[in-house]
């Protein structure tokens, strides 16, 4: 069973072609910019990219989780998000793809325990429980939420690595150049990782 994070906030995928904002401001025309997102689920043990998508910057990220999960044949053991996902289509969405695995989401600041009885308590009613008892600290520590951080070390890897910008002028053919580079960000990973010790 393979731990898996979703990763998308605040993406790659920055500019693609054209003048900046400042240049369209003061001389005018029209945007040539355009912006994508790059979404990835990451086995954070390994750093292997497990499934990909880029898609256009109107579509959120909560829309991704079913097609990331399709992409991954082997079964999930956890899946970890960070609070931009929390929401009900995302749980049901997972519970959907794998009936077994864990669902990590840190709710929102503002959120409340369904109405259910207590036998019937979603994951995200314990989490809103443990968080009421420990803390939001607390609550990280228990369930190890830090492991999400692998997803934004996975992109930020591939931001320096394969770059922000697209050479491609079309969705699809960046679509495939977004693959190609997370297919080269697996080799590297596959040949070896930095070991990190802590020195005292």
């Amino acid at each position: 069973m393979s731990p898996v994070v979703t990763r998308s906030r605040a993406p790659v995928t920055g500019k693609v072609f054209g003048k900046g904002k400042w240049h369209l401001e003061k001389h005018g025309g029209t945007a040539r910019r355009t912006w994508r997102k790059l979404h990835l689920a990451v086995d954070p043990g390994t750093g292997e990219i497990l499934a990909s998508a880029l898609t256009s910057n109107e579509e959120g990220d909560a829309s991704l989780v079913g097609p990331l999960l399709d992409q991954i044949p082997r079964p999930i053991g956890t899946v970890l998000a960070d609070g931009s996902y929390d929401g009900e289509p995302v749980y049901h969405c997972v519970t959907s793809h794998s009936s077994t695995a864990e669902l990590i989401i840190p709710p929102r600041s503002n959120a409340v325990p369904s109405d259910t009885i207590a036998s019937a308590r979603t994951p995200r009613d314990r989490h809103i429980q443990l968080i009421n008892e420990r803390g939001r600290l607390g609550w990280q520590r228990a369930v190890q939420y830090g492991r999400q951080s692998l997803g934004e070390v996975a992109m930020m890897r591939y931001k320096q690595v394969i770059g922000r910008s697209q050479l491609a002028r079309t969705l699809p053919a960046q679509k495939l150049e977004a693959a190609v580079g997370c297919k080269v960000m697996n080799i590297m990973t596959s040949l070896g990782m930095p070991a990190t010790f802590k020195v005292t």
